[in-house]
């Protein structure tokens, strides 16, 4: 009788096993498989609702919120968002074999760096079942297997969307087992996912802070973390105080409850008198409870007293710690005790503390002049992405296809030997 780490052992072998042959993939075929994917979601959609149903109706008995529910639906727009997005990734350039930095040493051998896949990314992911399909993309376009852990909300749904993947596969004659589902639910599963070194390189885990902090402290897998996301935004001396207020408030209040919303406003001792009453009518009229320093209440009395726990913490929702500070320095020095090395941004019109802002601030964004809200892989172009990395190896911030591949050291001879 087979055990749950038997069977999960023997679905990893199989992906790494199917990941070798994506590696070599002409990128004409991939583009060709994200295609079929795309249009197999379209013909299976009825099929794809019916599985989905099964989950919704088991979420409703289990008492989910309507916020919950509302990720794990499969409705009209997310499967148009899921289509969307294979055309784009098959639309976006391979970057597997790509060759850079090809230099002669004086030993006359040609040392250049080629980008290869990673091998097999696991990812350990939550309610939204279209992470499915966004994961499945990406790996595969990057030349990697996927080993899929979704939620046990979503199971039904998962296990039905990664069907029609397969199936694109096959049409394709490619190994489906390069996409894998955990079709379990035990919550075990990720503790055994997590031990299967030598058949998954890469686990991300998207979700709770506690869930990332358990693959964290328990995988024996090299682990791409993103606990938070802390986004303060400093609005300096030399700021245009306009620009401040639009800034505050996209950042805010366009999708409060994502990783890349503004958590945080610091604000110049020097312009706190002009710039905090006009910031606070704007946040009260869209419904935001400040929570500030007593110089902040000083200025904006309707503010609550801010706490200590309230200074890095991820509010998701309209809520906006605010404090004054006496310079650039002390602003800095703020973000790096409680910030998370998301996303962080300067309002200002001075060019030295912008670029110094730019050099000292550690995080995997960092802004002049803009929104917080753009830290995210389509904004910056990379198209699709499958996480935002708030660690430095491998990968540093938003992770598009090149951040799915690594880069391996090629070299070109004509028979030369070390002497």
């Amino acid at each position: 009788m087979t055990t749950m780490h038997d069977d999960m052992r023997a679905l990893a072998v199989e992906c790494k096993q199917a990941a070798r042959g994506l590696a070599s993939l002409p990128t004409v075929v991939k583009n060709r498989v994200l295609s079929g994917m795309a249009e197999g979601l379209m013909a299976q959609r009825n099929y794809l609702r019916l599985e989905n149903d099964k989950d919704l109706a088991a979420g409703r008995d289990q008492g989910l919120s309507d916020a919950m529910l509302d990720r794990l639906a499969l409705s009209d727009k997310v499967m148009q968002s899921m289509v969307q997005g294979l055309h784009e990734v098959a639309a976006l350039p391979d970057p597997v074999g790509e060759i850079a930095d090809l230099v002669k040493r004086p030993s006359g051998i040609m040392v250049g760096r080629m980008r290869v896949p990673l091998g097999v990314v696991g990812m350990i992911y939550e309610s939204r079942p279209n992470v499915t399909v966004d994961a499945a993309a990406l790996c595969l376009k990057a030349g990697n297997g996927v080993f899929l852990r979704g939620g046990s909300e979503a199971i039904h749904s998962n296990l039905a969307l990664a069907k029609v993947l397969k199936d694109a596969l096959v049409a394709e004659r490619i190994n489906p087992a390069a996409i894998q589902i955990v079709p379990v639910t035990d919550r075990e599963a990720v503790t055994v996912m997590i031990s299967l070194e030598g058949q998954i390189d890469l686990i991300i885990p998207r979700g709770g802070e506690g869930l990332i902090r358990f693959v964290a402290e328990n995988s024996r897998i090299p682990v791409l973390k993103h606990y938070k996301g802390v986004c303060h935004v400093f609005v300096d001396r030399d700021a245009d105080l306009d620009m401040a207020v639009r800034i505050v408030m996209n950042g805010k209040t366009q999708r409060p409850g994502v990783c890349n919303a503004t958590e945080a406003l610091l604000v110049h001792r020097d312009v706190a008198a002009a710039f905090l009453p006009k910031m606070g009518e704007a946040l009260a009229a869209a419904g935001v409870e400040i929570r500030g320093c007593p110089a902040t209440r000083h200025l904006w009395p309707a503010a609550m007293p801010a706490q200590d726990a309230d200074w890095g913490r991820e509010f998701l929702a309209l809520i906006l710690a605010v404090r004054i500070v006496d310079n650039v320095d002390a602003a800095m020095d703020h973000i790096a005790r409680y910030g998370s090395q998301h996303t962080e941004a300067i309002v200002t019109n001075s060019y030295a503390n912008a670029q110094r802002f730019l050099r000292e601030v550690d995080a995997s964004s960092v802004m002049v002049n803009a929104s917080t809200r753009f830290a995210d892989g389509g904004q910056y172009g990379l198209g699709a992405e499958i996480g935002i990395s708030t660690t430095k190896l491998h990968a540093y911030g938003p992770m598009g296809l090149k951040e799915l591949t690594t880069r391996k050291f090629i070299v070109y001879g004509e028979g030369e030997v070390r002497s």
